[in-house]
């Protein structure tokens, strides 16, 4: 059974089942972008500028652009994660694979990364001095005025099954509800300033149609998978899943028709997100 909500202007307008937490999945790295790009905000970080080292800046890791491998091509992490052991060190999953050879020049190919936003999560905790949940909380929750969520730092966090450290990232868990929320007040209010949430919504091409799911012309934002629609929609935001789930978080830039977010255990990435586009179809 599909959970799913609707939020316009800050009320739900439709919902079922939203109140449990579920996990964020790859919802997160949205947080995470507004989290780096609010540090740019505040000068604290730069979005073109290479990294202290490194030959990609924050804006190519955001938009999975900076030439990095990923993790999750793995057959090693896949089976680990099965057996339900406990996750590599994060610098043992770097030297698996092979992190430190690019596999494209930075800025000239597009690439899904978690270890790229890996990277994005460790320059936020650098430069806050802070653990990754609270520096969340801190940039982007609470001045969103989103409760009720909190980050799955281990087992402890999220369940006995699955340990979250997995998700090297890191993984929020929360009602869908807050992260409907969330996406609403992040696109259509005031934390980010015009620039830097214009740059967010930066569209770069990353394939055509996919079959079964509502993907016209895929793009990929800054920490967004944004793009038409084959029913002609404009929307952003991000789909996410790992063992035993998937959740998708969406908004429509092309009209005011709210933000959706739907959760299914056992789902998959088109379940999730055609619940989603059914809900951002509705007549406001």
């Amino acid at each position: 059974m599909i959970s799913h909500v609707l939020v316009r202007e800050g009320a739900v307008v439709a919902s079922d089942g939203d109140a449990a937490d579920v996990p964020w999945w790859s919802f997160t790295k949205t947080v995470l972008a507004a989290a780096a790009l609010a540090l740019a905000r505040d000068s604290r970080l730069a979005l073109d500028e290479p990294l202290p080292r490194r030959p990609y800046t924050l804006r190519q890791l955001l938009q999975h652009r900076a030439g990095l491998t990923e993790y999750g091509r793995l057959p090693a992490y896949h089976e680990a994660v099965e057996r339900n052991e406990d996750a590599w060190p994060a610098d043992e999953m770097l030297a698996r694979a092979a992190a430190d050879r690019l596999v494209y020049e930075p800025g000239k190919g597009w690439g899904y990364s978690n270890i790229g936003y890996y990277f994005v999560r460790r320059l936020i905790e650098q430069t806050t001095n802070r653990t990754l949940g609270d520096a969340l909380d801190h940039l982007v929750l609470r001045p969103l005025g989103v409760a009720g969520v909190h980050f799955a730092a281990d087992r402890t966090h999220y369940s006995p099954d699955y340990d979250p450290r997995w998700v090297y990232h890191g993984l929020l868990v929360g009602p869908i509800v807050q992260a409907a929320l969330t996406l609403q007040r992040l696109l259509a209010g005031d934390l980010l300033p015009p620039p830097l949430l214009s740059a967010m919504c930066d569209r770069y091409r990353v394939g055509g149609p996919i079959a079964g799911r509502p993907w016209k012309a895929p793009c990929y934002g800054l920490g967004l998978m944004i793009g038409e629609t084959t029913g002609g929609e404009l929307i952003a935001g991000h789909t996410g899943g790992g063992p035993g789930s998937a959740v998708a978080v969406y908004h429509r830039l092309d009209r005011p028709n709210g933000t959706a977010a739907a959760f299914e255990a056992g789902g998959d990435d088109a379940a999730v997100e055609g619940a989603c586009m059914t809900l951002l179809r509705t007549r406001p």
